[in-house]
């Protein structure tokens, strides 16, 4: 008798979870489809916490920066510029606590002491509460255009720095 009870309690226990499980499912589906939507349009995506501290980062963002992905967790996020950009990457983040979004072109360091052109792109996330619990870090190595630009100028003999943000060339990418 005791084990018909236990299995009837199993079994009510058994269905109560695969409806609670079917419920969830939308949801995780929901956002397996923004990660997958995110990584289609960026290829470089890392979250970074309150803290400032590297959450978690894709293949693309750590291979971009010359590194493996879990190498970058627990990072302070700002390192990945060299000292001299700091001052203009701490001036994006405060636009970004504001405008909830900003977007800049950096030099950023790799560990192996090269450099990269990066297009860095910060997106506040709050929690329902409305507050600020960290943020997400997209980058896109655009090295190349920039090579390509101090190629042209030296070939035109304009002789200068590759384009800021800002400049002609750059507002005609």
């Amino acid at each position: 008798m005791f084990w018909l009870y236990l299995l009837g309690v199993v079994t009510v226990l058994t269905i109560a979870l695969r409806r609670v499980l079917r419920r969830q499912k939308p949801l995780d589906d929901e956002l397996y489809s923004k990660n997958v939507a995110i990584e289609l349009v960026q290829s470089g995506v890392a979250w970074v916490r309150a803290d400032g501290t590297f959450g978690s980062t894709n293949q693309s963002f750590a291979k971009t920066l010359g590194v493996q992905p879990n190498q970058l967790v627990g990072q302070e996020w700002y390192k990945m510029f060299p000292p001299r950009e700091h001052l203009r990457v701490k001036e994006a983040f405060s636009q970004m606590l504001l405008m909830g979004v900003t977007s800049l072109d950096a030099l950023g360091s790799r560990p192996n002491g090269s450099t990269v052109w990066l297009n860095v792109r910060l997106v506040a996330v709050h929690d329902h509460g409305m507050r600020f619990v960290g943020h997400h870090c997209l980058i896109e190595d655009r090295t190349r255009e920039h090579e390509l630009e101090a190629l042209l100028n030296e070939a035109t003999g304009e002789g200068r720095e590759p384009a800021t943000p800002g400049s002609p060339l750059a507002a005609a990418r």
